[in-house]
């Protein structure tokens, strides 16, 4: 039979009020806390988190509403949320939203109906409104990596359009010219085309209609269907560099190039963001743009732990991250040819 609160009753001799307190992170004596907690450990108790919930009105579980779980992204942050979770003593219930807007309102629906206490999200919808019955609910919500435009949520994300404008400078730095993007209709992909095109303005370069690739989502597809468009060009007016917008997009752009028997960099220059396990397998080592993951993640854990334990007049919180240029060997210096 399992331990209850009133065998600790008996093995410590202290009121179920004080026992009762400290199990639900209150402060107790010091010397209370060390008799409870050698009771707990001697008789092996686990507290009942579904009577503890009727009673405070919390699970001690959070909702995770990732826009596709699938992609190495998606699933990287997912398994660095749950970990920060799991130390902060909260379980995690994940939800896939398979890109469809539609799943993604679903999916707050059923964990508003789980009664989580909080919610990290990263969006498909531009729309807050799938985001209502959460609300009307009271449960305290956290976008990462994408924000939902003039919504007043807290959000942590990179500063894409930056970021995009870093890695494409960095190849004009080097003599090219004639650069081409691939990059999705989605939130950080229409962030990171701004930065691209910034990037080649400013440099008072011009940009072909030819050269620029987008599709709804980033996926492999995505990239693959790309760039052999852009090889299927005349050979004097092809792109001498491609800046692919995501992880997945530079999967299928390697797999383009190495079918087409195109040598990376001596016929064309890669740029991307998030090698991740390609730079392992892939030589040369491609040159990227890094997302700080870990940070993305624990900030959002921060301040939805905050958020759970401020007495709402907390202030909306927006964190601003940075990507870092890591340097591989997949872009060709062009300027001793000029």
């Amino acid at each position: 039979m399992e331990s209850t609160i009133k065998d600790i009753k008996r093995e410590t001799g202290l009121a179920l009020s004080t026992i009762s307190k400290y199990l639900n992170g209150g402060n107790v004596r010091p010397e209370n806390r060390k008799k409870i907690e050698e009771a707990v450990k001697k008789l092996d108790y686990h507290p009942n988190e579904m009577a503890r919930g009727l009673i405070t009105r919390k699970t001690r579980t959070i909702g995770f509403v990732i826009y596709d779980i699938s992609g190495t992204f998606g699933g990287l942050l997912t398994h660095f949320v749950g970990d920060l979770m799991r130390q902060s003593g909260y379980g995690m219930i994940i939800c896939d939203s398979n890109n469809d807007k539609d799943i993604e309102a679903q999916n707050i629906k059923f964990l508003v109906e789980k009664k989580v206490d909080g919610i990290l999200v990263i969006p498909v919808s531009s729309d807050e409104d799938f985001l209502d019955c959460a609300r009307r609910a009271d449960i305290p919500i956290v976008t990462l990596d994408r924000s939902i435009p003039g919504a007043h949520l807290d959000c942590v994300t990179i500063d894409n359009a930056a970021a995009a404008q870093t890695a494409v400078e960095y190849l004009i730095e080097r003599g090219h010219e004639k650069i081409a993007a691939i990059y999705s209709e989605e939130y950080t992909g229409k962030q990171r085309r701004d930065g691209y095109r910034n990037a080649m303005k400013k440099a008072g370069l011009g940009i072909s209609g030819s050269y620029e690739y987008h599709e709804k989502i980033h996926s492999v597809s995505l990239g693959y269907t790309g760039t052999k468009k852009l090889l299927a060009l005349p050979k004097k007016e092809r792109p001498t560099a491609i800046f692919m917008s995501n992880y997945e997009v530079a999967l299928g752009v390697v797999m383009a190039i190495n079918e087409q028997g195109i040598s990376c960099p001596g016929d064309i220059s890669l740029i991307s963001f998030d090698a991740l396990t390609l730079n392992l397998v892939m030589k040369p080592m491609m040159t990227v743009m890094v997302q700080p993951m870990e940070e993305i993640a624990s900030e959002a854990v921060r301040i939805l732990m905050a958020r759970l334990q401020s007495d709402g007049q907390m202030a909306i919180q927006r964190v601003l991250l940075s990507a870092e240029l890591r340097e591989g060997d997949s872009v060709r210096d062009l300027r001793s040819r000029r």
